[in-house]
């Protein structure tokens, strides 16, 4: 999608008589003018940039909850580290050996060791031939080869030949392959689709959606490794760990979770991690800033031994590759180097609270090098080089098998699912309620990421924007949290009796839209296309009809917004529940509002918010999903089908491990026995008829099995992305008990 700057609402043009007119009874009149949507979205900006600023804070007063222990499992399920490894032995690659010029001291073979069912670890092992002292696992960035990380390749060492220096210190060094930066693979060569997602993108987005993330696999990677350290001729020999750029990030995390570990030593990596949601997008760990800093992982390697560089820079990293013809769509973001005095500050500022004596256990150094007493001395061999090609391939083995495992986690993550008691409880009566209810507020809670819900007074404000025949229409402006607004249009029919209360639909636009697009009645406007008007129309018909803006606008400006609230345990979704809370709420207190009748109905990224809004807020009675229901998680991760998110721009899309949780038949089940609706055109991109048919199956079942088929509709009809409006609005006329026209 193209970057679109924010654009001047198209709202109707106040009239003279609109602007002197008093606002909706009840309320103060609004006087906010300008962009409302660009406005909504740097307000919740602002409150993301508070909430992050405060979280050293919070992890200090939990930080003493419980054990180390207890923590690491955290930290396991946060990284997604979670898979069974594969046993196994170091395998050599071709035996190969350094070619001796004089006595060499050291040799080198290309080896690869197991990890999971099909993903191996691949690199070089280096080894002295004096007596051993220490088995450590090296890491480079990962713009980095082990070659070069070894000294064997005449190309720069960004490292500074870590490797080299630690064979030559007396260590048996094995020294992985990172997943790159690069772009070569990031696709499907057999479509042909391919995106400039860095490799580490392409696999993050393959794995979020599924509960994995590349800092999680990769450290599984030296786990593996240290497995096949304890069936080698020098498992006895310590363990260690040590690493350089995207090397140190691993290196820190693998420490703290692996305690066979017993050193660990980061370079060009550690620092104040407030900044995550501005780093390149594969570093994103949902919930992490809760938690963890780069302080709390250290104090989880305690009292092991750490050395942190302080002085060495991190790997310049300015964006993903550039856009070309035929690949594009990845997610902005860099990586810089901290202050030393921002790296001291963020260890100092661990130490003060949960371990006093780890001051004795970090050193901050000049250079890693002195950390480990590197003798220097000089390396007398050689090893034939790889060729250009075998280095090519080995990076297409490390994404490609990484690829195919995480393929396998979705495809298992069905039966995941099916397993849980939403699905194994489904039966009318108390117990499912509580099953419900629990997984009700698991999804808010732990998948969507829930606001604090003492929310500020509504301060509702309004003012008169459309006068048409039947009804009239207001702006209105509410307060959820500070700088969070809610913001929307009203429509209200002229010909409401006294004391009467009338049913309403929530009419919710989609991606980069506002409210007056589900009004525009211009057939020429694009608006139109897709919307048909329809918050105009059923206003017409009598329904009062609320049209609220969802911050889903601005390209970049509200995908970070996802970006900023990921490491706080948080989506846009938060903020979204929250405003469509705030809003209802206010909705059933206007005494013209059933408030047992208000309705659902969203397309596109609206049809995105009927599965998740109505999900977890009662106060909605039914929910219509249109241009949008799908196997949702299939569509977040293939790389089978073209219109798969891991091509497209959409970078904020994912939501952390909706496959082993809450696919769009979960969902459906936490919005049922309400009634529920899909609007499907056989034409409409966002999915395929077979998909969305598997995923509908699942709900119809669910729907029998609590004895309420009738409330379960899709209707199919032969157009594109769109509202019919014909069965969706029959449903409502029908289940919100409002008569159709002339049935009055």
């Amino acid at each position: 999608m193209k970057s679109r700057r924010f654009l001047p609402l198209l709202a109707v043009a106040f009239s003279a008589h609109a602007a002197d007119s008093p606002p909706l009874p009840g309320t103060a009149e609004l006087r906010v003018e300008g962009d409302l949507s660009a406005q909504m979205v740097a307000g919740i900006e602002r409150w993301l940039v508070r909430e992050t600023a405060r979280m050293p804070e919070v992890r200090a007063q939990r930080w003493k909850a419980d054990d180390a222990e207890a923590k690491r499992e955290r930290l396991r399920r946060m990284l997604g580290a979670v898979d069974a490894r594969t046993p196994g032995k170091l395998e050599t690659l071709g035996a190969v050996e350094a070619v001796p010029v004089g006595e060499s001291p050291w040799t080198a073979e290309r080896v690869r060791w197991p990890v999971f069912d099909g993903v191996w670890g691949e690199g070089l092992l280096l080894r002295p031939r004096a007596e051993a002292k220490a088995f450590v696992v090296a890491l480079p960035d990962a713009d980095e080869t082990p070659e070069q990380c070894a000294g064997l390749a005449g190309e720069g060492s960004p490292s500074r030949q870590l490797a080299l220096r630690l064979v030559q210190a007396g260590c048996v060094v094995v020294v992985p392959t990172l997943v790159d930066r690069g772009d070569e693979f990031s696709g499907n060569e057999k479509l042909p689709r391919f995106t400039n997602c860095p490799h580490r993108e392409w696999i993050y987005r393959l794995g979020f959606e599924v509960g994995r993330t590349i800092i999680g696999l990769e450290v599984q990677k030296v786990s593996a490794a240290f497995d096949a350290h304890a069936a080698s001729p020098w498992a006895k020999l310590p363990g260690a760990v040590a690493g350089y750029g995207e090397g140190g990030l691993i290196a820190l995390y693998a420490a703290a979770l692996d305690e066979r570990a017993n050193s660990a030593l980061v370079s060009g990596y550690f620092g104040p991690r407030e900044g995550l949601w501005a780093e390149p997008i594969y570093r994103n760990v949902f919930g992490l800033l809760r938690e963890f800093g780069d302080g709390e992982i250290a104090a989880l390697i305690a009292p092991r031994r750490l050395i942190i560089d302080k002085e060495s820079p991190a790997p310049s990293v300015a964006g993903p590759p550039a856009p070309r013809p035929g690949r594009g769509g990845a997610a902005p973001g860099r990586i810089s180097t901290p202050m030393p005095a921002e790296v001291e500050a963020e260890s100092v500022r661990v130490l003060r609270a949960p371990a006093p004596t780890l001051l004795s256990q970090i050193e901050l150094v000049f250079s890693f090098l002195d950390g480990v007493n590197v003798s220097g001395l000089p390396f007398a061999g050689s090893l034939p080089p790889l060729a250009p090609t075998d280095i090519t391939e080995r990076q297409r083995r490390t994404v490609k098998e990484l690829e195919a495992h995480l393929r396998g986690v979705f495809e298992e993550s069905n039966a995941a699912r099916k397993a849980q008691p939403l699905w194994t409880k489904l039966a009318p009566g108390a117990e499912w309620d509580d099953v419900q209810k629990k997984a009700r507020a698991d999804f808010w809670e732990q998948t969507i990421g829930k606001l604090p819900t003492d929310y500020l007074p509504p301060n509702v404000r309004t003012r008169l924007i459309y006068e048409r025949e039947k009804w009239t229409g207001y702006d209105v402006m509410l307060d959820v949290h500070p700088d969070v607004l809610a913001w929307g249009v009203l429509l209200v029919p002229r010909d409401l009796k006294p004391g009467e209360r009338r049913p309403v639909v929530v009419c919710q636009h989609g991606l980069e839209g506002v409210p007056g697009d589900t009004i525009e009645a211009d057939p020429k406007s694009s608006a139109f296309a897709a919307y048909k008007d329809f918050a105009a129309r059923l206003a017409d018909r009598g329904f009062i009809v609320y049209a609220p803006h969802n911050p889903y606008r601005g390209h970049d400006a509200f995908r970070m917004l996802q970006r900023r609230a990921n490491p706080l345990g948080l989506s846009l979704y938060s903020f979204i529940n929250a405003q469509h809370d705030v809003t209802t709420r206010w909705l059933a207190t206007l005494p013209f509002v059933d408030p047992e009748r208000i309705a659902f109905y969203g397309l596109s990224y609206g049809g995105k918010t009927a599965m998740r809004v109505p999900a977890v807020l009662d106060r909605y009675c039914l929910s219509i999903c249109s241009g949008d229901f799908n196997e949702w998680v299939r569509k977040c991760v293939s790389t089978e089908w073209p219109g798969g998110y891991v091509f497209t721009g959409e970078y904020e899309i994912w939501e952390w491990d909706l496959a082993h949780t809450f696919n769009y038949a979960e969902m459906a089940l936490l919005i049922a026995p309400r009634p529920f609706m899909v609007e499907r055109g056989h034409e409409d991109g966002v999915g395929i008829d077979e998909h969305v048919g598997w995923e509908w199956a699942k709900v119809r079942r669910g729907y029998d099995k609590l004895r309420v088929s009738e409330r379960a509709e899709i209707e199919w009809f032969d157009g594109p992305h769109t509202i019919h409006g014909v069965g969706t609005f029959q449903f409502l006329h029908r289940h919100l008990r409002w008569p159709e026209p002339g049935k009055r």
